[in-house]
């Protein structure tokens, strides 16, 4: 098993720590501090997303989705993605993929499944999209419909690693009436914050790649977007969830979007 690096910052742990969590570090849980300094909403920024993901995923099963690639897991925080898509659809599939190990030590929890379900685990990093297909490829049938989960993950990888080669890499090996969910993080509305954000992130080894409205649209591209298309985060199918305290205390600087590849 890969070495936990407790050296430096992960961002998977840095969000636990923002949720409440204990699976982090004083080296993540300094630099989260540091985040809250610069902007106290941090943690509302995470569970907001979380929120998303929760309301993404119970309309996907509604709409008849049995299939799940969540990318970027992150530490598990109930309820889990499989949760809320077997508590619409017990049969449903979902695999979960991340590269820090400490989530791998966990994945225990991610693994219960309903019994007319399944879950599996892969530990893979976002940028090697054929370890990841293989691994998902045991479980995932991928000749029907699967739902490509990118949650709060694209925004620490820059264009210059390729990230839309990745999700296209990703969206490629999967069949028409798949779809792709997806929250980021943006500058459009806090540009000095922003700025100093990635500053301090940059200097702790942590690249945050931060997207305009129109540059997050563009992972769209050739897709079908659902309405109401592009959205500020928690204001994305706002009635499939319960509201985030604080949510609306400010403004909540990241996009969400759920798209159907033709």
């Amino acid at each position: 098993m890969t070495e936990i690096d407790t050296s430096k910052p992960h961002p998977a742990r840095m969000y636990d720590w923002y949720l409440g969590g204990k699976d982090n570090y004083p080296v993540d849980e300094e630099l989260g501090r540091q985040m809250l300094a610069l902007d106290p909403r941090v943690p509302v920024m995470a569970k907001v997303n979380r929120a998303f993901m929760h309301r993404a995923t119970r309309w996907l099963a509604g709409q008849g989705i049995r299939q799940f690639l969540d990318i970027g897991t992150g530490i598990p925080t109930e309820p889990n993605l499989h949760q809320v898509a077997q508590s619409v659809a017990p049969d449903a599939r979902v695999v979960y993929c991340d590269n820090d190990p400490i989530v791998l030590a966990h994945a225990a929890a991610l693994l219960r499944s309903a019994p007319e379900g399944i879950t599996e685990y892969v530990q893979a990093d976002v940028r090697d999209p054929a370890t990841i297909l293989q691994g998902a490829g045991k479980v995932l049938d991928f000749s029907r419909p699967v739902a490509l989960s990118l949650v709060a993950l694209l925004h620490f990888i820059t264009d210059e690693d390729g990230a839309h080669d990745l999700v296209a890499r990703l969206l490629a090996e999967l069949p028409s009436g798949s779809y792709l969910m997806m929250t980021h993080a943006t500058s459009d509305f806090t540009p000095e914050d922003s700025q100093a954000a990635t500053a301090k992130l940059k200097a702790a080894g942590v690249t945050l790649a931060l997207r305009s409205r129109e540059e997050f649209t563009h992972f769209f591209d050739g897709l079908e977007l659902v309405e109401p298309g592009v959205e500020v985060v928690h204001k994305w199918h706002p009635e499939l969830g319960e509201p985030i305290p604080g949510q609306d205390d400010g403004v909540i600087p990241g996009y969400g979007a759920v798209a159907r590849k033709p």
